[in-house]
C-alpha cells in the first residue's frame, strides 16, 4: 500500500510523525496538504490544524485520530479537556476525514489508560505513541478495520483551549486544580494566578524520589 503522513510543521507531534515515517516502509511525510500530488491507500492526517478542501481528500483512506469517543468530544483539545474533568481512560477514535466538524465514519476506537500523574510532557508522549499504535494496527490489520461505521449518538462540542485557561483559582487547592496543572505548558501556556491584581507564573515540574 502507497502510505502519506500528514502533519502541521512545528507542532508537538511532528518528531512523532517522522517515527511513525520511518516505521512504515516507504511512506511519505507531508506538511502541507497542497503538497501532496499522489493519490494514496492511506493518508493519516495527524495533528494536522488546517482545513482540507475535499479536492484532496481524494484518497483510498483520509484518515484522522481523534482523542474522544465519538461523536462525543468533538472539537479542540479533547485530550486535555477529558485530563481536566478527571478521566484518566481516555477513549481515541479513528475516522474518515470529512468536510464537517469530526464527524466521518468510525474505523477503529482504543482506550489509553492513564496514571493520573503525567504531567504535559508525559501526556504528548503517550498520546503521539497511542496514536502511532493505531496507525499501526490499522495498516497490520487492514482486514479487520478497513470497513467504516457512521457515528451514533449525541454529539458534543469542546472548545480551543487559550492561554486564559491556564490560570489557577487562588480560593482552591492544589489538590482541587491539580489536573489543570498536568495539563498546563511551562513555556507556551503555563500556569498562572492573579492576586489584588497581580500576576504571577508557576512552573510544574515531576520530581524524582
Amino acid at each position: 500500500m502507497k502510505i502519506a503522513i500528514l502533519t502541521s510543521l512545528d507542532q508537538w507531534f511532528v518528531p512523532f510523525a517522522k517515527k511513525l515515517n520511518r516505521q512504515i516502509t516507504n511512506s511519505q511525510l507531508f506538511f502541507n496538504h497542497k503538497d501532496i500530488n499522489e493519490v494514496y491507500d492511506v493518508l493519516f492526517i495527524l495533528s494536522y490544524h488546517h482545513l482540507i478542501p475535499k479536492k484532496f481528500l481524494n484518497h483510498k483512506h483520509n484518515i484522522v485520530v481523534h482523542a474522544s469517543d465519538l461523536p462525543k468530544g468533538k472539537g479542540w483539545a479533547p485530550f486535555f479537556w477529558q485530563i481536566l474533568e478527571g478521566k484518566n481512560k481516555i477513549t481515541f477514535s479513528m475516522f474518515e476525514a470529512s468536510n464537517g466538524v469530526d464527524n466521518g465514519d468510525i474505523y477503529m476506537k482504543d482506550i489509553l489508560q492513564l496514571t493520573g500523574y503525567e504531567l504535559n510532557i508525559e501526556l504528548r508522549k503517550k498520546q503521539a505513541i497511542f496514536i502511532m499504535k493505531m496507525c499501526l494496527k490499522f495498516l497490520n490489520q487492514y482486514n479487520l478495520y478497513h470497513l467504516r461505521e457512521p457515528q451514533s449518538g449525541k454529539e458534543t462540542f469542546y472548545s480551543k483551549r487559550s492561554q486564559k485557561d491556564s490560570q489557577l483559582d487562588i480560593n482552591k487547592t492544589i489538590k482541587e486544580q491539580f489536573n489543570l496543572l498536568r495539563i498546563v505548558d511551562n513555556k507556551e501556556y503555563p500556569a498562572f494566578f492573579v492576586i489584588d491584581g497581580h500576576k504571577y507564573k508557576l512552573t510544574i515540574k515531576k520530581m524524582e524520589n
